[in-house]
Protein backbone atom coordinates (compact mmCIF):
# COMPACT_ATOMS: atom_id res chain seq x y z
CA UNK A 1 0.00 0.00 0.00
CA UNK A 2 1.16 3.56 -0.68
CA UNK A 3 2.52 5.81 2.08
CA UNK A 4 -0.34 8.25 1.49
CA UNK A 5 -2.92 5.49 1.82
CA UNK A 6 -1.35 4.23 5.06
CA UNK A 7 -1.32 7.77 6.45
CA UNK A 8 -5.05 8.08 5.87
CA UNK A 9 -5.66 4.70 7.51
CA UNK A 10 -3.65 5.85 10.52
CA UNK A 11 -5.73 9.02 10.76
CA UNK A 12 -8.89 6.94 10.61
CA UNK A 13 -7.54 4.80 13.43
CA UNK A 14 -6.87 7.89 15.54
CA UNK A 15 -10.46 8.97 14.96
CA UNK A 16 -11.92 5.78 16.35
CA UNK A 17 -9.42 5.64 19.20
CA UNK A 18 -10.78 9.03 20.25
CA UNK A 19 -14.33 7.70 20.15
CA UNK A 20 -13.41 4.63 22.15
CA UNK A 21 -11.81 6.48 25.06
CA UNK A 22 -13.96 9.57 25.33
CA UNK A 23 -16.88 10.35 23.10
CA UNK A 24 -18.54 6.98 23.64
CA UNK A 25 -19.09 7.87 27.28
CA UNK A 26 -20.95 11.01 26.27
CA UNK A 27 -23.55 9.42 23.94
CA UNK A 28 -23.23 5.62 24.05
CA UNK A 29 -26.57 5.05 22.29
CA UNK A 30 -28.48 7.14 19.72
CA UNK A 31 -30.20 10.29 21.03
CA UNK A 32 -34.00 10.40 21.15
CA UNK A 33 -36.20 13.47 21.27
CA UNK A 34 -37.66 16.39 19.31
CA UNK A 35 -36.42 19.06 16.89
CA UNK A 36 -38.59 21.73 15.30
CA UNK A 37 -37.05 22.00 11.82
CA UNK A 38 -38.90 19.60 9.51
CA UNK A 39 -42.31 20.55 10.86
CA UNK A 40 -41.90 24.25 11.70
CA UNK A 41 -38.61 25.43 10.17
CA UNK A 42 -38.13 29.04 11.36
CA UNK A 43 -41.50 29.06 13.14
CA UNK A 44 -40.07 27.99 16.49
CA UNK A 45 -40.92 29.79 19.73
CA UNK A 46 -41.23 29.32 23.46
CA UNK A 47 -44.86 28.22 23.34
CA UNK A 48 -44.10 25.46 20.83
CA UNK A 49 -41.39 23.96 23.04
CA UNK A 50 -43.43 24.23 26.23
CA UNK A 51 -46.47 22.67 24.57
CA UNK A 52 -44.36 19.96 22.95
CA UNK A 53 -42.62 19.04 26.20
CA UNK A 54 -45.91 18.81 28.06
CA UNK A 55 -47.37 16.61 25.33
CA UNK A 56 -44.31 14.34 25.37
CA UNK A 57 -44.79 13.79 29.09
CA UNK A 58 -48.54 13.27 28.82
CA UNK A 59 -48.37 10.90 25.84
CA UNK A 60 -45.60 8.72 27.29
CA UNK A 61 -42.80 9.74 24.94
CA UNK A 62 -40.53 10.92 27.75
CA UNK A 63 -41.07 7.67 29.63
CA UNK A 64 -40.24 5.76 26.42
CA UNK A 65 -36.83 7.49 26.18
CA UNK A 66 -37.45 10.64 24.15
CA UNK A 67 -35.69 12.87 26.65
CA UNK A 68 -34.35 15.71 24.53
CA UNK A 69 -35.77 18.86 22.90
CA UNK A 70 -33.52 20.64 20.41
CA UNK A 71 -33.92 24.10 18.90
CA UNK A 72 -32.93 24.38 15.25
CA UNK A 73 -32.14 27.45 13.10
CA UNK A 74 -33.72 30.92 13.48
CA UNK A 75 -33.84 31.10 17.29
CA UNK A 76 -31.52 34.13 17.54
CA UNK A 77 -31.74 37.79 16.74
CA UNK A 78 -30.85 38.74 13.18
CA UNK A 79 -27.47 40.18 14.16
CA UNK A 80 -24.96 39.99 16.97
CA UNK A 81 -24.82 42.40 19.88
CA UNK A 82 -22.21 45.20 19.85
CA UNK A 83 -19.91 43.05 22.01
CA UNK A 84 -20.15 40.18 19.50
CA UNK A 85 -22.43 37.96 21.54
CA UNK A 86 -25.51 36.13 20.29
CA UNK A 87 -28.89 36.61 21.95
CA UNK A 88 -32.21 34.90 21.46
CA UNK A 89 -35.10 36.55 19.67
CA UNK A 90 -37.10 37.99 22.56
CA UNK A 91 -40.35 37.95 20.60
CA UNK A 92 -40.02 34.20 20.06
CA UNK A 93 -38.61 33.50 23.53
CA UNK A 94 -39.92 36.24 25.85
CA UNK A 95 -38.75 34.54 29.05
CA UNK A 96 -35.37 33.71 27.55
CA UNK A 97 -33.54 30.51 26.70
CA UNK A 98 -32.15 30.00 30.25
CA UNK A 99 -35.73 29.95 31.50
CA UNK A 100 -36.73 27.48 28.78
CA UNK A 101 -33.91 25.01 29.46
CA UNK A 102 -34.62 25.23 33.20
CA UNK A 103 -38.29 24.52 32.62
CA UNK A 104 -37.54 21.59 30.32
CA UNK A 105 -35.09 20.19 32.86
CA UNK A 106 -37.78 20.36 35.55
CA UNK A 107 -39.89 18.04 33.38
CA UNK A 108 -36.99 15.64 32.82
CA UNK A 109 -35.67 16.81 29.44
CA UNK A 110 -32.25 17.80 28.15
CA UNK A 111 -31.95 20.72 25.74
CA UNK A 112 -30.08 21.26 22.49
CA UNK A 113 -29.39 24.28 20.31
CA UNK A 114 -28.25 25.05 16.77
CA UNK A 115 -25.53 27.12 15.18
CA UNK A 116 -23.62 27.15 11.90
CA UNK A 117 -19.92 26.70 11.24
CA UNK A 118 -20.13 29.40 8.57
CA UNK A 119 -20.61 33.15 8.56
CA UNK A 120 -24.40 32.86 8.45
CA UNK A 121 -26.80 30.04 9.22
CA UNK A 122 -28.81 28.33 6.50
CA UNK A 123 -31.75 30.57 7.45
CA UNK A 124 -29.65 33.74 7.22
CA UNK A 125 -29.03 34.26 10.94
CA UNK A 126 -25.56 34.86 12.42
CA UNK A 127 -23.23 31.90 12.15
CA UNK A 128 -20.47 31.10 14.62
CA UNK A 129 -17.47 31.44 12.31
CA UNK A 130 -14.83 33.26 14.36
CA UNK A 131 -17.04 33.25 17.48
CA UNK A 132 -16.84 29.58 18.45
CA UNK A 133 -15.54 30.02 22.01
CA UNK A 134 -17.88 32.90 22.79
CA UNK A 135 -20.93 31.07 21.48
CA UNK A 136 -20.08 27.78 23.16
CA UNK A 137 -19.77 29.50 26.52
CA UNK A 138 -23.11 31.21 25.97
CA UNK A 139 -24.87 27.98 25.01
CA UNK A 140 -23.51 26.21 28.07
CA UNK A 141 -24.43 29.08 30.39
CA UNK A 142 -27.99 29.00 29.05
CA UNK A 143 -28.29 25.32 29.98
CA UNK A 144 -27.76 23.50 26.68
CA UNK A 145 -25.86 20.20 26.58
CA UNK A 146 -26.25 19.37 22.86
CA UNK A 147 -25.11 21.42 19.87
CA UNK A 148 -25.96 20.94 16.21
CA UNK A 149 -23.43 22.70 13.97
CA UNK A 150 -24.65 23.16 10.41
CA UNK A 151 -22.41 23.85 7.42
CA UNK A 152 -23.96 26.63 5.34
CA UNK A 153 -22.06 29.71 4.17
CA UNK A 154 -18.52 28.59 4.90
CA UNK A 155 -15.95 31.18 3.71
CA UNK A 156 -14.13 28.40 1.84
CA UNK A 157 -16.22 25.31 1.15
CA UNK A 158 -13.53 22.63 0.77
CA UNK A 159 -13.33 19.38 2.69
CA UNK A 160 -10.11 20.58 4.32
CA UNK A 161 -11.68 23.84 5.53
CA UNK A 162 -14.70 21.99 6.90
CA UNK A 163 -12.38 19.73 8.87
CA UNK A 164 -10.54 22.72 10.29
CA UNK A 165 -13.83 24.31 11.34
CA UNK A 166 -15.36 21.19 12.88
CA UNK A 167 -12.05 20.18 14.42
CA UNK A 168 -11.92 23.58 16.09
CA UNK A 169 -15.45 23.11 17.40
CA UNK A 170 -14.35 19.77 18.85
CA UNK A 171 -11.47 21.46 20.66
CA UNK A 172 -13.74 24.17 22.01
CA UNK A 173 -16.41 21.77 23.24
CA UNK A 174 -13.84 19.39 24.72
CA UNK A 175 -12.51 22.23 26.86
CA UNK A 176 -15.93 23.01 28.35
CA UNK A 177 -16.48 22.34 32.03
CA UNK A 178 -19.56 20.24 31.25
CA UNK A 179 -19.69 17.98 28.18
CA UNK A 180 -21.80 18.95 25.18
CA UNK A 181 -23.02 16.41 22.62
CA UNK A 182 -21.76 17.49 19.20
CA UNK A 183 -23.98 16.90 16.15
CA UNK A 184 -22.12 17.59 12.89
CA UNK A 185 -23.79 18.43 9.58
CA UNK A 186 -20.58 18.61 7.54
CA UNK A 187 -21.01 15.36 5.54
CA UNK A 188 -24.32 16.54 4.06
CA UNK A 189 -22.45 19.22 2.10
CA UNK A 190 -20.36 16.64 0.23
CA UNK A 191 -22.98 13.97 -0.52
CA UNK A 192 -24.48 13.25 -3.95
CA UNK A 193 -21.34 14.16 -5.91
CA UNK A 194 -20.05 12.17 -8.87
CA UNK A 195 -16.77 11.66 -7.04
CA UNK A 196 -17.53 10.65 -3.45
CA UNK A 197 -13.96 10.87 -2.13
CA UNK A 198 -14.61 14.10 -0.21
CA UNK A 199 -17.83 12.67 1.28
CA UNK A 200 -15.98 9.59 2.45
CA UNK A 201 -13.15 11.76 3.78
CA UNK A 202 -15.57 13.86 5.85
CA UNK A 203 -17.28 10.71 7.11
CA UNK A 204 -13.84 9.52 8.16
CA UNK A 205 -13.16 12.45 10.47
CA UNK A 206 -16.57 13.29 11.92
CA UNK A 207 -16.42 10.37 14.42
CA UNK A 208 -13.21 11.87 15.80
CA UNK A 209 -14.93 15.13 16.62
CA UNK A 210 -18.54 14.40 17.56
CA UNK A 211 -21.20 11.91 18.51
CA UNK A 212 -23.43 11.99 15.42
CA UNK A 213 -23.32 13.39 11.90
CA UNK A 214 -25.94 14.25 9.29
CA UNK A 215 -24.69 12.53 6.17
CA UNK A 216 -27.05 13.69 3.43
CA UNK A 217 -30.10 15.81 2.59
CA UNK A 218 -32.96 16.74 4.92
CA UNK A 219 -35.98 14.53 5.22
CA UNK A 220 -38.99 16.34 3.77
CA UNK A 221 -40.04 19.48 5.58
CA UNK A 222 -43.75 20.12 6.08
CA UNK A 223 -44.05 22.58 3.17
CA UNK A 224 -42.01 20.20 1.04
CA UNK A 225 -43.86 20.96 -2.19
CA UNK A 226 -42.07 24.31 -2.22
CA UNK A 227 -38.67 22.62 -2.02
CA UNK A 228 -38.96 19.20 -3.67
CA UNK A 229 -42.17 19.17 -5.72
CA UNK A 230 -41.41 15.84 -7.37
CA UNK A 231 -40.43 13.85 -4.26
CA UNK A 232 -42.93 12.01 -2.08
CA UNK A 233 -42.54 11.43 1.63
CA UNK A 234 -41.73 7.77 0.98
CA UNK A 235 -39.13 8.79 -1.63
CA UNK A 236 -37.49 11.00 0.98
CA UNK A 237 -37.32 8.22 3.57
CA UNK A 238 -35.96 5.73 1.04
CA UNK A 239 -33.38 8.22 -0.24
CA UNK A 240 -31.91 8.93 3.19
CA UNK A 241 -32.03 5.24 4.06
CA UNK A 242 -30.17 4.56 0.81
CA UNK A 243 -27.43 6.96 1.83
CA UNK A 244 -27.23 5.51 5.34
CA UNK A 245 -26.68 1.91 4.23
CA UNK A 246 -23.51 2.98 2.43
CA UNK A 247 -21.91 4.11 5.69
CA UNK A 248 -22.28 1.29 8.23
CA UNK A 249 -18.51 0.90 8.63
CA UNK A 250 -18.22 4.22 10.48
CA UNK A 251 -20.76 3.55 13.22
CA UNK A 252 -19.74 2.40 16.70
CA UNK A 253 -20.90 3.03 20.27
CA UNK A 254 -20.49 6.76 20.82
CA UNK A 255 -20.81 7.75 17.16
CA UNK A 256 -23.95 7.46 15.01
CA UNK A 257 -24.74 8.08 11.36
CA UNK A 258 -27.75 10.40 11.24
CA UNK A 259 -30.29 10.05 8.38
CA UNK A 260 -32.29 13.01 9.79
CA UNK A 261 -35.60 13.47 11.54
CA UNK A 262 -38.67 11.28 11.96
CA UNK A 263 -41.37 13.21 10.05
CA UNK A 264 -44.21 11.55 11.90
CA UNK A 265 -47.12 13.77 10.84
CA UNK A 266 -46.05 14.62 7.30
CA UNK A 267 -49.18 14.84 5.15
CA UNK A 268 -47.66 12.74 2.38
CA UNK A 269 -47.09 9.58 4.45
CA UNK A 270 -49.44 6.68 5.12
CA UNK A 271 -49.46 5.03 8.55
CA UNK A 272 -47.57 2.03 7.14
CA UNK A 273 -44.90 4.36 5.74
CA UNK A 274 -44.60 6.16 9.08
CA UNK A 275 -44.21 2.84 10.88
CA UNK A 276 -41.58 1.79 8.34
CA UNK A 277 -39.71 5.05 8.83
CA UNK A 278 -39.48 4.36 12.56
CA UNK A 279 -38.67 0.66 12.18
CA UNK A 280 -35.90 1.29 9.66
CA UNK A 281 -34.31 4.06 11.75
CA UNK A 282 -34.50 1.78 14.81
CA UNK A 283 -32.85 -1.06 12.89
CA UNK A 284 -30.05 1.26 11.80
CA UNK A 285 -29.42 2.46 15.38
CA UNK A 286 -30.05 5.95 14.02
CA UNK A 287 -31.00 8.94 16.17
CA UNK A 288 -34.75 8.98 16.85
CA UNK A 289 -35.44 12.70 16.72
CA UNK A 290 -39.07 13.55 15.98
CA UNK A 291 -39.90 16.67 13.99
CA UNK A 292 -43.67 17.05 14.04
CA UNK A 293 -46.53 18.60 16.01
CA UNK A 294 -46.54 16.14 18.88
CA UNK A 295 -49.65 17.44 20.74
CA UNK A 296 -51.80 16.27 17.81
CA UNK A 297 -50.33 12.76 17.52
CA UNK A 298 -52.85 9.97 17.12
CA UNK A 299 -52.96 6.89 19.32
CA UNK A 300 -51.55 4.86 16.41
CA UNK A 301 -48.57 7.20 16.07
CA UNK A 302 -47.83 7.11 19.80
CA UNK A 303 -48.16 3.32 19.77
CA UNK A 304 -45.44 2.75 17.19
CA UNK A 305 -43.15 5.49 18.52
CA UNK A 306 -43.21 3.92 21.99
CA UNK A 307 -42.76 0.31 20.84
CA UNK A 308 -40.47 -1.02 23.56
CA UNK A 309 -39.01 -3.82 21.47
CA UNK A 310 -37.99 -1.54 18.61
CA UNK A 311 -36.61 1.10 20.97
CA UNK A 312 -34.56 -1.63 22.67
CA UNK A 313 -33.11 -2.54 19.26
CA UNK A 314 -32.31 1.11 18.56
CA UNK A 315 -30.64 1.54 21.95
CA UNK A 316 -28.74 -1.77 21.85
CA UNK A 317 -25.28 -1.45 23.37
CA UNK A 318 -23.45 -2.84 20.31
CA UNK A 319 -24.78 0.12 18.28
CA UNK A 320 -24.29 -1.81 15.05
CA UNK A 321 -26.02 -0.53 11.95
CA UNK A 322 -28.12 -3.08 10.10
CA UNK A 323 -26.68 -3.88 6.68
CA UNK A 324 -28.10 -5.22 3.44
CA UNK A 325 -28.42 -8.93 2.86
CA UNK A 326 -30.24 -8.49 -0.43
CA UNK A 327 -32.22 -6.11 -2.63
CA UNK A 328 -34.36 -7.17 -5.56
CA UNK A 329 -36.37 -4.04 -6.35
CA UNK A 330 -39.28 -5.08 -4.14
CA UNK A 331 -37.71 -6.50 -0.99
CA UNK A 332 -34.83 -5.13 1.05
CA UNK A 333 -33.52 -7.51 3.71
CA UNK A 334 -31.16 -6.30 6.46
CA UNK A 335 -29.53 -7.98 9.46
CA UNK A 336 -27.33 -7.19 12.42
CA UNK A 337 -26.35 -8.75 15.72
CA UNK A 338 -27.49 -7.52 19.14
CA UNK A 339 -25.53 -7.31 22.37
CA UNK A 340 -27.08 -10.41 23.97
CA UNK A 341 -26.30 -12.58 20.94
CA UNK A 342 -29.70 -12.28 19.26
CA UNK A 343 -29.97 -11.56 15.55
CA UNK A 344 -32.11 -8.78 14.06
CA UNK A 345 -33.91 -9.28 10.75
CA UNK A 346 -35.58 -6.34 9.01
CA UNK A 347 -37.65 -6.84 5.85
CA UNK A 348 -38.85 -3.83 3.83
CA UNK A 349 -41.57 -4.21 1.21
CA UNK A 350 -40.87 -1.49 -1.37
CA UNK A 351 -43.50 -2.92 -3.70
CA UNK A 352 -47.03 -1.72 -4.36
CA UNK A 353 -49.00 -4.57 -2.79
CA UNK A 354 -49.14 -6.68 0.36
CA UNK A 355 -46.95 -9.76 0.04
CA UNK A 356 -45.13 -12.53 1.93
CA UNK A 357 -41.39 -13.17 1.77
CA UNK A 358 -39.30 -16.09 3.01
CA UNK A 359 -35.72 -15.70 4.23
CA UNK A 360 -33.59 -18.84 4.74
CA UNK A 361 -31.43 -19.01 7.87
CA UNK A 362 -28.29 -18.91 5.72
CA UNK A 363 -29.25 -15.47 4.41
CA UNK A 364 -29.91 -14.25 7.95
CA UNK A 365 -26.35 -15.29 8.79
CA UNK A 366 -27.28 -17.95 11.34
CA UNK A 367 -26.63 -21.64 11.65
CA UNK A 368 -29.13 -23.39 13.92
CA UNK A 369 -31.68 -26.17 13.84
CA UNK A 370 -34.53 -24.22 15.41
CA UNK A 371 -34.78 -20.60 16.53
CA UNK A 372 -37.26 -18.41 18.36
CA UNK A 373 -38.52 -15.56 16.19
CA UNK A 374 -40.23 -12.60 17.85
CA UNK A 375 -42.28 -10.24 15.71
CA UNK A 376 -41.39 -6.82 17.13
CA UNK A 377 -44.67 -5.28 15.97
CA UNK A 378 -47.01 -7.81 17.55
CA UNK A 379 -44.76 -9.06 20.35
CA UNK A 380 -45.64 -12.65 19.45
CA UNK A 381 -42.98 -15.36 19.18
CA UNK A 382 -42.85 -18.59 17.20
CA UNK A 383 -40.30 -21.37 16.83
CA UNK A 384 -39.16 -22.08 13.30
CA UNK A 385 -36.65 -24.16 11.38
CA UNK A 386 -34.73 -23.42 8.17
CA UNK A 387 -36.33 -20.07 7.33
CA UNK A 388 -38.13 -16.98 8.62
CA UNK A 389 -41.34 -15.94 6.89
CA UNK A 390 -42.41 -12.30 6.76
CA UNK A 391 -46.16 -12.75 6.36
CA UNK A 392 -48.47 -10.23 4.69
CA UNK A 393 -46.12 -7.26 4.79
CA UNK A 394 -48.11 -4.28 3.45
CA UNK A 395 -46.92 -2.09 0.62
CA UNK A 396 -44.21 0.20 2.00
CA UNK A 397 -44.40 -1.72 5.26
CA UNK A 398 -41.52 -3.15 7.28
CA UNK A 399 -41.40 -6.37 9.28
CA UNK A 400 -38.84 -6.63 12.09
CA UNK A 401 -37.89 -9.82 13.91
CA UNK A 402 -35.64 -10.61 16.84
CA UNK A 403 -34.15 -14.08 16.48
CA UNK A 404 -32.88 -15.92 19.53
CA UNK A 405 -31.84 -19.43 20.47
CA UNK A 406 -34.54 -22.04 20.22
CA UNK A 407 -32.92 -25.42 20.81
CA UNK A 408 -29.14 -25.23 20.97
CA UNK A 409 -26.81 -22.36 20.19
CA UNK A 410 -26.94 -19.98 17.24
CA UNK A 411 -23.77 -19.58 15.23
CA UNK A 412 -23.63 -16.17 13.54
CA UNK A 413 -21.64 -15.37 10.41
CA UNK A 414 -21.75 -11.81 9.02
CA UNK A 415 -23.64 -12.33 5.77
CA UNK A 416 -24.90 -10.07 3.03
CA UNK A 417 -24.09 -8.05 -0.04
CA UNK A 418 -20.64 -6.71 -0.86
CA UNK A 419 -21.38 -3.61 -2.89
CA UNK A 420 -19.61 -0.59 -4.30
CA UNK A 421 -20.98 2.36 -2.33
CA UNK A 422 -20.60 4.69 -5.32
CA UNK A 423 -21.94 2.59 -8.21
CA UNK A 424 -24.11 0.38 -5.93
CA UNK A 425 -23.08 -2.62 -8.02
CA UNK A 426 -22.87 -5.90 -6.11
CA UNK A 427 -20.16 -8.57 -6.12
CA UNK A 428 -21.75 -11.30 -8.25
CA UNK A 429 -20.74 -14.82 -9.25
CA UNK A 430 -21.90 -16.64 -12.36
CA UNK A 431 -20.61 -19.39 -14.63
CA UNK A 432 -18.62 -16.67 -16.42
CA UNK A 433 -16.85 -15.77 -13.17
CA UNK A 434 -16.98 -12.73 -10.89
CA UNK A 435 -18.41 -9.35 -11.84
CA UNK A 436 -19.95 -6.21 -10.38
CA UNK A 437 -23.63 -6.12 -11.33
CA UNK A 438 -26.91 -4.54 -10.32
CA UNK A 439 -28.58 -6.07 -7.28
CA UNK A 440 -31.22 -8.70 -8.02
CA UNK A 441 -31.40 -10.38 -4.60
CA UNK A 442 -30.16 -13.80 -5.71
CA UNK A 443 -27.93 -16.17 -3.72
CA UNK A 444 -25.00 -15.54 -6.06
CA UNK A 445 -24.83 -11.98 -4.68
CA UNK A 446 -24.80 -12.90 -0.98
CA UNK A 447 -21.50 -13.45 0.82
CA UNK A 448 -20.21 -14.68 4.14
CA UNK A 449 -17.33 -12.75 5.71
CA UNK A 450 -15.63 -15.35 7.88
CA UNK A 451 -13.60 -14.57 11.00
CA UNK A 452 -10.50 -16.11 9.38
CA UNK A 453 -10.54 -13.36 6.73
CA UNK A 454 -12.08 -15.39 3.93
CA UNK A 455 -15.06 -14.34 1.82
CA UNK A 456 -17.39 -17.11 0.64
CA UNK A 457 -20.61 -17.14 -1.34
CA UNK A 458 -23.58 -18.75 0.36
CA UNK A 459 -24.19 -20.63 -2.90
CA UNK A 460 -20.94 -22.60 -2.35
CA UNK A 461 -19.15 -22.08 0.95
CA UNK A 462 -16.30 -24.38 -0.08
CA UNK A 463 -14.95 -21.69 -2.40
CA UNK A 464 -13.19 -18.49 -1.34
CA UNK A 465 -12.56 -15.12 -2.94
CA UNK A 466 -8.96 -15.41 -4.13
CA UNK A 467 -6.32 -12.87 -5.13
CA UNK A 468 -4.55 -14.63 -8.01
CA UNK A 469 -1.97 -11.86 -8.35
CA UNK A 470 -1.47 -9.54 -11.27
CA UNK A 471 -4.80 -7.86 -10.57
CA UNK A 472 -6.83 -11.02 -11.13
CA UNK A 473 -9.51 -12.23 -8.71
CA UNK A 474 -11.42 -15.49 -8.79
CA UNK A 475 -13.43 -17.88 -6.66
CA UNK A 476 -11.41 -21.02 -5.90
CA UNK A 477 -11.46 -23.92 -3.46
CA UNK A 478 -10.70 -22.67 0.06
CA UNK A 479 -7.17 -23.65 1.08
CA UNK A 480 -6.24 -21.42 4.03
CA UNK A 481 -3.76 -19.48 1.90
CA UNK A 482 -3.16 -15.76 2.48
CA UNK A 483 -4.26 -15.26 -1.12
CA UNK A 484 -7.78 -15.94 0.20
CA UNK A 485 -7.65 -13.64 3.21
CA UNK A 486 -8.87 -10.06 3.19
CA UNK A 487 -8.91 -7.15 5.63
CA UNK A 488 -11.65 -4.51 5.70
CA UNK A 489 -10.77 -0.93 6.60
CA UNK A 490 -12.95 1.94 7.78
CA UNK A 491 -12.02 3.65 4.52
CA UNK A 492 -14.14 1.01 2.76
CA UNK A 493 -11.14 -0.74 1.21
CA UNK A 494 -11.06 -4.54 1.12
CA UNK A 495 -7.35 -5.34 1.10
CA UNK A 496 -5.70 -8.60 0.05
CA UNK A 497 -3.49 -9.98 2.80
CA UNK A 498 -1.16 -11.57 0.24
CA UNK A 499 -0.44 -8.60 -2.05
CA UNK A 500 -1.66 -5.53 -0.15
CA UNK A 501 -3.75 -4.62 -3.19
CA UNK A 502 -7.34 -3.41 -2.94
CA UNK A 503 -10.42 -5.02 -4.41
CA UNK A 504 -11.72 -2.76 -7.17
CA UNK A 505 -14.43 -2.33 -9.80
CA UNK A 506 -13.46 -1.41 -13.35
CA UNK A 507 -15.57 0.75 -15.64
CA UNK A 508 -16.66 -2.48 -17.34
CA UNK A 509 -17.79 -4.10 -14.09
CA UNK A 510 -14.80 -6.42 -13.83
CA UNK A 511 -13.59 -7.58 -10.41
CA UNK A 512 -9.87 -6.87 -10.00
CA UNK A 513 -7.28 -5.87 -7.44
CA UNK A 514 -5.33 -2.66 -7.90
CA UNK A 515 -2.98 -0.37 -6.03
CA UNK A 516 -4.92 1.08 -3.12
CA UNK A 517 -6.20 4.62 -3.53
CA UNK A 518 -7.58 6.80 -0.76
CA UNK A 519 -11.34 6.30 -0.90
CA UNK A 520 -11.64 6.33 -4.67
CA UNK A 521 -15.06 5.47 -6.09
CA UNK A 522 -13.85 2.18 -7.54
CA UNK A 523 -12.45 0.81 -4.25
CA UNK A 524 -14.95 1.66 -1.50
CA UNK A 525 -17.32 -1.13 -0.52
CA UNK A 526 -20.07 -1.86 1.95
CA UNK A 527 -19.78 -5.21 3.73
CA UNK A 528 -22.04 -7.10 6.15
CA UNK A 529 -22.48 -5.80 9.67
CA UNK A 530 -20.32 -7.61 12.21
CA UNK A 531 -17.18 -7.90 10.11
CA UNK A 532 -14.04 -6.62 11.83
CA UNK A 533 -13.40 -3.05 10.66
CA UNK A 534 -9.79 -1.87 10.92
CA UNK A 535 -9.22 1.76 11.82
Amino acid sequence: MSTSFLRHLLLAGVAFYDVAIGASLLQPTPPMGFNNWSAFMCGLNESLFVETAQAMVKKGLLAAGYNRLNLDDCWSKGSREPNGSLLWNTEKFPRGLPWLTSYLKSLGFNSGIYTDAGINSCGGYPGSYGYEELDAQAFASWGFDYLKVDGCNMPVATEQEYELAYGHWHSVLSAMENPIVFSESAPAYFAEQDNLTDWYAVMGWVPKYGQLARHSRDTLVWNSTSYWPDITGWDSIMFNYGQEVRLARYQKPGYFNDPDFLIVDHFDLSLNEKRSHFAIWASLSAPLIISAYIPAFSADEIAYLTNKDLIAVNQDALALQATLVSQDGTWDVLTRSLANGDRLLTVINRGNSTATYKIPFQRVGISASTVKVKDLWTGKSVFTSKLVTAVNVPSHGTAVYRISSGYGDIEVIPTGMIFNTASLNVLTYSTQGLSWAGSVGSDNQIWQTIEDGTVRGIFDTSKCLTDLGGGKVSLTACSGSNTQKWEYYVTGNLVSLSTGACLAETDNGDVITAKCQFEGNSQVFGLPSGINVIG
